[in-house]
C-alpha cells in the first residue's frame, strides 16, 4: 500500500488580537498591574504578551469586590435571571469559538484540532448545562432550599485552561456564588479573553474576578479570611498544602488532583479499537491530562500483538506545529514541565526500562518531547508510580483478571481507569473492583458536563460536573 503525506494546513492567527500587556480583572474592569511576566508560545518560544502579577492588595480588592457583588446583587437576583447571564456567556463563547481556540493553542501548545473540537465546545456546553440548573437547584438533591457559600476562590491548572475555568465558574455562578479565579501562570490569555466575554455579556461587576500571577497569588486567595470555598485543580502536592491550610478555617474545599490511570486490555478485547484507545488515552493533549491512561496493563497472551500494532500506530502520529490542523501532538507547555518529563524518562532507563519512540523530528524552537513507550517496566519503577504528565506510556502485563485489578489499584492515586473487553460481565466486574472515580469501558477520555468527574485517595475529593458537582457549591452540600 502506498503512503501519503499530509500537506500543511495551518490555522490563521488573524482572528486573534493579543494586547501587548494585560491587567487584572477586578469589579468588572481591567486594572493595571505594577509588575509583569511574559506569556510564551511553547511551540516557538515567542513572547505573546505581558501578564500582570497580582499583589496581596489586589487579592484583597478582588475578594472585596466578589463579596460586595454577592451581597448586593448576585444573591438577590432571581435564579432565572442568573441563568440568563450564563446562557448569554455560553452563546458568546460559541460565537467566538474560533478566536478562543486559536488563542488557547498559541498560549498552551496543544493542537488546534483539540482546542477547536474538544476544549471550546465543552466550555460552552458547561455554561449551557449549568444555566439550565440555575432555577432548578431544589431538585439537585441538596435540600429544598440550598444556600450558596458566598465567595469562591478557584485555582486552575495549565493543561486545559479555559475548560478548567468553565468547570469552576459555571457551577459557582449557577448556584448563586461569586468567584475570584486564578489561572495558571503559563496560560492566562484565554482567562483574560473570558473576562472580556463577561463584559460583553454585561455580567454585574464583581461577580467574576480574575487574578493572574504565580503561586503566591493562589496562596493569598486560599488563606484569605473572606473566601468561603476553595476549588482547586492541580498537582497532588499543592492540593495537600491547600488542604492543610484550610483544615481549621471553616472553608469548604474540593480538590481535583493527579492520577496514574490504568488502561487495561483483556485478551478478548477488540485490539485495533483498543490501540486507538491507548493512543487517545496517553497522547491526547501531549499527555498533559490528569486522568491519562499512563499505565497500560495488557494480558500476557496478547502483549506482543498489542505492542506491534501500537508501535505501528504511533509511527503515524504527527508531531509539530500546533496551529496545523493535521497535528496530533503539539508542544510541551513549559521548559519546567519538559525538564520533569525528561528526568522521569531518564530514571525509567536507569531502572532498567526499555524506551521506544517512533522516528520523530523535533522542531528546533520551543519545548518538545516525542511520544514514548516504556517496556520491561515493573510496579517499582518511578515511571509506573509517579505522574509524568507527558506523552510517556509505561507497559505492564498481567495473567489473570484478579492480577490486573491488584496492579491497577497499586497506586496512591484513584482518578481514572479504562477497561477493554467484549464481555459486559467482565467490564462490570472490573469496574466494581477498580479504585478509580472515573472508569471508561471500550473508550477513553470521554467527557460530558452532565457526568460527574473526580477521584479519591490522593486524586482528591469532591466531584465536578453533573448534579453531583453542584453540591460542592452549597452550604452543607454533598462535599461540604
Amino acid at each position: 500500500m502506498s503512503t501519503f503525506d499530509y500537506a500543511p494546513a495551518p490555522e490563521s492567527r488573524a482572528i486573534v488580537s493579543i494586547d501587548s500587556a494585560y491587567g487584572l480583572f477586578i469589579n468588572g474592569k481591567f486594572v493595571p498591574g505594577k509588575t509583569h511576566f511574559p506569556a510564551i508560545n511553547p511551540a516557538t518560544g515567542e513572547k505573546l504578551s505581558k501578564i500582570s502579577q497580582a499583589s496581596t492588595a489586589d487579592v484583597n480588592k478582588a475578594v472585596s469586590s466578589a463579596r460586595n457583588a454577592y451581597q448586593k446583587t448576585w444573591s438577590k437576583m432571581p435564579p432565572a435571571e442568573r441563568a440568563k447571564y450564563l446562557y448569554r456567556i455560553a452563546r458568546i463563547l460559541q460565537e467566538r469559538a474560533r478566536e478562543f481556540a486559536v488563542l488557547e493553542t498559541l498560549d498552551n501548545g496543544k493542537p488546534i484540532r483539540e482546542s477547536r473540537d474538544v476544549d471550546i465546545p465543552l466550555v460552552a456546553a458547561h455554561f449551557f448545562y449549568h444555566a439550565g440548573w440555575a432555577d432548578k437547584l431544589q431538585y439537585a438533591g441538596c435540600g429544598d432550599n440550598p444556600k450558596p457559600h458566598g465567595v469562591v476562590g478557584a485555582i486552575i491548572p495549565w493543561n486545559f485552561p479555559l475548560l478548567m475555568l468553565a468547570w469552576k465558574i459555571a457551577p459557582a455562578l449557577a448556584t448563586g456564588n461569586t468567584i475570584v479565579l486564578k489561572p495558571a501562570e503559563t496560560t492566562s490569555l484565554t482567562a483574560l479573553l473570558f473576562a472580556q466575554v463577561c463584559q460583553q455579556a454585561e455580567l454585574p461587576a464583581g461577580v467574576v474576578n480574575i487574578l493572574t500571577g504565580d503561586g503566591k497569588v493562589g496562596a493569598a486567595l486560599v488563606n484569605h479570611p473572606d473566601v468561603d470555598k476553595i476549588a482547586f485543580t492541580g498537582s497532588t502536592d499543592v492540593g495537600k498544602t491547600i488542604a492543610r491550610s484550610v483544615a481549621h478555617s471553616g472553608k469548604s474545599l474540593t480538590l481535583e488532583l493527579g492520577g496514574k490511570g490504568a488502561n487495561i486490555i483483556f485478551e478478548d478485547a477488540a485490539i485495533d479499537e483498543a490501540v486507538e484507545g491507548i493512543v487517545n488515552g496517553i497522547f491526547f493533549n501531549q499527555g498533559h491530562v490528569c486522568c491519562a491512561g499512563s499505565r497500560l496493563l495488557v494480558q500476557e497472551g496478547i502483549h506482543d500483538e498489542v505492542l506491534d500494532k501500537l508501535k505501528r500506530r504511533m509511527s503515524q502520529i504527527r508531531l509539530g506545529d500546533p496551529m496545523d490542523k493535521n497535528t496530533d501532538i503539539g508542544a510541551i507547555n513549559s521548559s519546567e514541565q519538559l525538564a520533569k518529563i525528561k528526568e522521569l524518562s531518564a530514571a525509567g532507563i536507569r531502572e532498567g526500562g526499555e524506551s521506544w519512540s517512533p522516528e520523530c523530528a523535533l522542531p528546533d524552537k520551543g519545548f518538545w518531547f516525542p511520544p514514548t513507550i516504556f517496556t520491561g517496566v515493573t510496579q517499582a519503577h518511578r515511571i509506573a508510580r509517579e505522574e509524568i504528565f507527558g506523552p510517556v506510556l509505561s507497559v505492564l502485563t498481567f495473567r489473570t483478571p484478579q492480577e490486573a485489578m491488584e496492579k491497577a489499584n497499586n497506586t496512591p492515586f484513584g482518578l481514572s481507569a479504562g477497561i477493554w473487553s467484549e464481555k459486559g460481565s467482565r467490564i462490570l466486574w472490573a469496574a466494581k473492583h477498580l479504585q478509580a472515580g472515573v472508569i471508561w469501558a471500550n473508550t477513553f477520555n470521554k467527557f460530558d458536563p452532565t457526568s460527574p468527574f473526580g477521584g479519591y485517595k490522593e486524586s482528591g475529593w469532591g466531584r465536578e460536573g453533573g448534579r453531583h458537582g453542584l453540591g460542592a457549591y452549597f452550604k452543607g452540600g454533598n462535599h461540604d
